[in-house]
């Protein structure tokens, strides 16, 4: 570990994002407004005191958009309108509006990779080998045998080409045939997807996640993706079969990326592009582009992927950091719509640290909604299953159900998600984490939470500071944050059992604890017993006086 900060504080902390903390709402399972079983714009709208409450600064909406829901609105058949099941484009207005009295910015899902196989697109598109908007997506004719024209994969298994009987030619689709994908390489295509984002940013949208942004140009030669060596037919899904070097990560799609940021911008400096971008870290960092002006935030779904270790965590952590292109902003997810709830990731001890890592760590947090109570993956039964990925290879393990389930407001009926005696999704069975009860309770999960928002408030080292690792003593994870003259000292011990470090000072002040049983402020002198997966947050005792 370096003796100097591996960071440098942010180079413009006045920008809201920088500061701020992103939190994900999944509409279908966030609360229902009218009793038919899945939530809508509405519902949102009735939950925003909540999140002014809990202390976030943005809302994420996950795809809203008309859509058969073959891939739950990923599958996008109209891309400036609302899908009737969550509204109208009027709630929409009114949820930005109430938004953003309450000081909440507003970030919508962009799919701009692939449409539905119903948007008039694409109807038009495969209507005919000359309709004008042919070029609009991926047709290439078969192969002398009539097979595929390349041996590229759909991410959900099997082929990525879909023969069309009419026009005797395949479409690619890098996820399920209902989502053909689109053909970035035509002008044409990335105007009307840039029109998109105007129509919604004059709706006074703040900002856009860009849905598999680095699958979204394929190479131009049509090559054949090689093999992976690495693929394990136990556990991994089909596609991971080939290394997809021709269909992702293209070089030109760096190009496409500067636009779209160009365009953002050009609403407002305020104005936020973040990437879903899966690859490992140094080919993540391309894509803040050559000058920091890419991609605001490619996002870093580390602590969603690696084990709950103490050393693989803070060893990703420095890589992280010394990988940043300069004025680069970092970032940290700890899980979302397609990942496992990181309650069930890790052990119950761990849970409360889980938090305190994510909101201390130099960059902007983005929380997956109900993390924050410390909601769990809920069990599906095969005949409950909704997702495509589990339904297109059942018994993988690849569902992405179990994350998606309604948020628990309350433990009446209903959980407080619906009235509805039929929710989308089964809802939890354990009662204690809902909303109302946390609220009451000071030692919850819930407010801890929100206290670490609240410090982050405070203490500008923890929002914008710089980022220096503390001597390694495994399995305790040690860092400072560090802005002008204030050094905030976080803690964190992985392990069952305690863990005694020794203090940087010889007398500091504790304040903060994820451990109830701690009292804080306290004095502590020379080093700390850490409890079992306790966390804890630390200062020079005559800063806090200062």
């Amino acid at each position: 570990m370096t003796d100097k900060p591996v960071s440098q504080p942010a180079e413009h902390p006045e920008l809201w994002w920088q500061k701020g903390i992103i939190y994900q709402v999944y509409p279908r399972s966030y609360a229902d407004s009218n009793s038919d079983g899945v939530g809508d714009l509405n519902g949102i709208i009735s939950k925003l005191d909540y999140l002014k409450w809990l202390g976030v600064d943005a809302v994420w909406l996950s795809p809203i958009y008309p859509s058969p829901m073959a891939d739950f609105g990923y599958d996008v058949a109209d891309y400036c309108n609302v899908h009737p099941m969550f509204g109208t484009l009027d709630d929409f207005d009114e949820l930005v509006n109430q938004a953003h009295k309450r000081g909440l910015r507003v970030i919508l899902d962009f799919v701009p990779n692939h449409s539905s196989d119903q948007h008039p697109w694409f109807l038009e598109s495969r209507s005919s080998r000359d309709n004008p908007k042919r070029d609009w997506y991926l047709w290439r004719d078969p192969q002398p045998d009539g097979s595929p024209p390349t041996n590229w994969r759909s991410t959900f298994g099997g082929s990525g080409w879909e023969f069309d009987e009419a026009t005797g030619q395949y479409y690619y689709h890098a996820f399920l045939k209902a989502q053909p994908d689109l053909n970035w390489r035509n002008p044409e295509v990335e105007e009307a997807m840039h029109n998109v984002l105007r129509f919604w940013m004059e709706r006074g949208v703040d900002g856009f996640r860009v849905d598999v942004l680095w699958h979204i140009i394929k190479d131009d030669e049509w090559r054949d993706n090689p093999p992976n060596p690495h693929y394990n037919p136990e556990y991994d899904p089909t596609y991971n079969q080939l290394d997809p070097i021709y269909t992702t990560d293209r070089p030109e799609v760096h190009d496409i990326v500067l636009r779209l940021r160009s365009l953002v911008e050009s609403y407002g400096k305020d104005r936020l592009l973040i990437g879903e971008i899966y690859l490992p870290t140094e080919r993540l960092m391309a894509y803040y582009g050559p000058d920091a002006n890419g991609a605001h935030m490619p996002y870093n779904f580390q602590l969603a992927l690696l084990n709950w270790d103490s050393d693989a965590i803070m060893q990703a952590v420095d890589r992280y950091e010394s990988l940043l292109p300069e004025n680069a902003w970092p970032n940290w997810v700890l899980g979302n719509h397609d990942q496992p709830r990181i309650g069930s990731r890790v052990e119950p001890y761990q849970r409360r640290a889980a938090q305190l890592l994510l909101l201390t760590l130099r960059g902007t947090p983005t929380m997956y909604y109900g993390d924050e109570l410390g909601m769990l993956n809920v069990p599906i039964a095969p005949k409950q299953v909704r997702d495509p990925f589990e339904l297109q290879e059942p018994g993988k393990g690849n569902g992405r159900d179990p994350e998606r389930t309604p948020m628990p407001w309350n433990h009446g009926p209903g959980a407080g998600f619906t009235t509805s005696d039929d929710p989308w999704l089964p809802i939890g069975e354990n009662i204690n984490c809902n909303v109302e009860d946390q609220q009451h309770d000071t030692d919850s999960l819930l407010n801890l939470v929100r206290t670490l928002i609240q410090l982050r408030r405070k203490h500008r080292a923890l929002s914008v500071g710089s980022y220096q690792a503390l001597p390694s003593k495994a399995p305790v994870a040690a860092y400072t944050r560090i802005m002008d003259d204030e050094h905030i000292y976080v803690l964190i011990n992985f392990a069952a059992d305690p863990q005694e470090y020794p203090l940087p000072h010889e007398t500091m002040l504790c304040i903060l604890s994820t451990d109830p049983e701690r009292h804080i402020p306290a004095a502590i002198n020379n080093q700390i017993l850490l409890g079992p997966g306790e966390g804890v947050l630390l200062v020079v005792e005559e800063q806090e006086q200062n």
